[in-house]
């Protein structure tokens, strides 16, 4: 107790005495502290509680030099988690680290996408132009939401197939995977034609704008629902191009996201034992 009143007496509050044990807890070490860190960052990361996930967090916001406010959007979107829905931890801390190059979209590409700095209202609908238009006037974040890598190429991308125009929505480059990225916006449930559409448009990239030394056109359709069976059946199996991924507005509760990835494992492990 006289210790504790010594420090309140120096102008420390319980919490802050408690906020100061545990980042001693979590990084005892000095030397190894990095100086990029503020001390909003390590609050944020030392009220991580598995090792794992701490690591990934610090790795990016290391190698992307993530201000505080980034990072905590970035642990409050789940985007741990978000990734390990569709990767395993290890190749997902592989690629933070940079010990590798990812090879395949899914690597980096999350689903669902967390477009909460949109500033939509939840429960309203929208046309597309109005989702596009807001994303184009909050890039910065969305570029940020997408993942490492990706660059803005164009809007509105016109294509003229003999007489007829088409408009691809949103165009990306990504230089780790090495590829355009085309992004088509739906505001409605997924249907086989909207993949179809966005095939085609993936088709013209491949055979028009890709050089000979990059890889594969990577189509991403973001729609505000979708069939994961009308995706599987609608696509050849060996697929690695094309993806649906859901968009919400709003930042998902932990709940919500161990709910989501429970769910992937059991059906990643009878895939498994199918295959067996």
């Amino acid at each position: 107790m006289h210790f504790a009143n010594t420090f309140n007496h120096s102008g420390f509050s319980y919490r802050q005495l408690e906020r100061a044990r545990q980042f001693y807890r979590t990084y005892p070490i000095a030397n190894a502290l990095r100086s990029q860190f503020n001390w909003l960052q390590y609050r944020l990361l030392f009220q991580i509680d598995d090792n794992d996930k701490r690591e990934y967090y610090e790795q990016e916001a290391l190698h992307n030099a993530w201000t505080g406010r980034e990072l905590e959007r970035q642990i409050n979107s789940g985007l741990y988690e978000r990734l390990l829905l569709s990767n395993d931890k290890q190749s997902v801390l592989e690629v933070a680290r940079r010990e590798r190059i990812p090879e395949n979209p899914a690597e980096i590409i999350k689903d669902p996408m967390v477009l909460e700095f949109l500033g939509l209202k939840r429960d309203s609908s929208y046309y597309e132009k109005d989702l596009e238009s807001a994303i184009i006037t909050n890039l910065q974040t969305f570029l940020l939401e997408l993942g490492n890598g990706f660059s803005f190429v164009a809007r509105q991308k016109r294509i003229l197939l003999d007489d007829d125009d088409f408009f691809v929505d949103l165009v990306f480059y990504n230089r780790l995977l090495r590829c355009f990225v085309i992004i088509e916006i739906k505001t409605h449930k997924l249907t086989h034609e909207d993949m179809g559409q966005l095939q085609m448009y993936v088709n013209y990239y491949d055979r028009n704008e890709k050089l000979a030394d990059e890889n594969p056109t990577v189509g991403i359709l973001l729609c505000a629902d979708k069939n994961d069976a009308v995706v599987k059946y609608t696509l050849p199996e060996n697929n690695t191009t094309i993806m649906a991924s859901k968009y919400q507005i709003y930042l998902p509760s932990e709940k919500q996201l161990l709910t989501e990835l429970r769910r992937e494992l059991n059906s990643r492990s009878l895939r498994i034992k199918k295959r067996q």
